[in-house]
């Protein structure tokens, strides 16, 4: 299980909350990022393990930053307030898959991320 995450989304209020999640379960939250820019500049940063990465921001969406990522170390776990179905075939382009916000949770971070 990857220990590290850099949060990605552009709400404060989600980052904050999932820190409090992941944390309490033993992640280590190594950064936030509320754009797709900061994003690939705190991965070159802070050389996190994963990337919890929201598909709607506001510059380079996710979708694009974890193409950018593909094979450069972090996996990456997209999510959305929307449903997968809406995001088909996400491994395609890097991702080690997909987490809906509400279903968000360590154990299925870890389950996705494998």
């Amino acid at each position: 299980m990857p220990q590290t995450v850099l949060i990605v989304d552009d709400h404060a209020g989600f980052r904050r909350a999932a820190r409090t999640l992941l944390e309490a379960e033993g992640y280590v939250v190594v950064g936030e990022s509320a754009t797709g820019l900061e994003a690939l500049a705190a991965v070159e940063r802070f050389h996190p393990e994963l990337v919890l990465l929201d598909v709607g921001l506001p510059d380079v969406d996710g979708l694009e930053v974890c193409r950018r990522l593909a094979g450069t170390g972090p996996a990456v776990v997209l999510t959305s307030s929307r449903d997968a179905s809406d995001y088909p075939g996400v491994e395609r382009i890097g991702a080690r898959g997909f987490i809906p916000k509400a279903e968000l949770s360590g154990d299925t971070l870890a389950a996705v991320a494998a």
